[in-house]
């Protein structure tokens, strides 16, 4: 299979129950002090509806709240992310995370369900100027509330170089 053909692959769906305590925790991972990820009247104040995610927290998401029971089933075809990079790498190689894109459509707030869908939207190979072969893999993921509104749309780009 050559890289090329990831193209259109989906990648296992995802539901991510967005848990305050997280939200808080990843907040202060990233050292962002803002009450607004901590306290529900602050939340308020800034015109929340409930304590919002900080930026980026989409990206972690899967590993902070996606409880294997309330998990969808997988496409027939879907590729797990790691069997991607198993592929891209199967003949040595370093991979990078190139390239991260966030676009905002609405907050993702605590104590909200979110179902986030990925496709491999374009694989791209060329060679560097020492020659070295490098393959872009280009997956966009789409995060939505449980009414089908798009909250976040967010572009990951991975480089393999061999």
């Amino acid at each position: 299979m050559s890289a090329t053909d990831l193209i259109g692959r989906t990648l296992p769906p995802a539901t991510v129950v967005v848990e305050r305590g997280a939200v808080s925790s990843f907040a202060t991972a990233v050292t962002d002090a803002s009450p607004v990820y901590q306290r529900a009247d602050s939340a308020a104040d800034a015109g929340f509806a409930g304590v919002p995610a900080p930026p980026t927290f989409t990206f972690a998401a899967r590993l902070l709240g996606a409880f294997p029971d309330l998990q969808p089933p997988a496409p027939e075809d879907a590729i797990p992310l790691d069997d991607v990079i198993a592929q891209l790498r199967k003949d040595g190689g370093l991979i990078l995370h190139a390239e991260q894109e966030f676009t905002y459509h609405r907050p993702v707030l605590a104590g909200t369900t979110v179902h986030i869908d990925s496709v491999i939207e374009d694989v791209r190979v060329t060679t560097n100027s020492r020659g070295k072969q490098m393959t872009f893999v280009r997956i966009r993921s789409d995060t939505r509330d449980d009414a089908g509104e798009l909250l976040v749309s967010e572009v990951m780009t991975l480089l393999h170089r061999a």
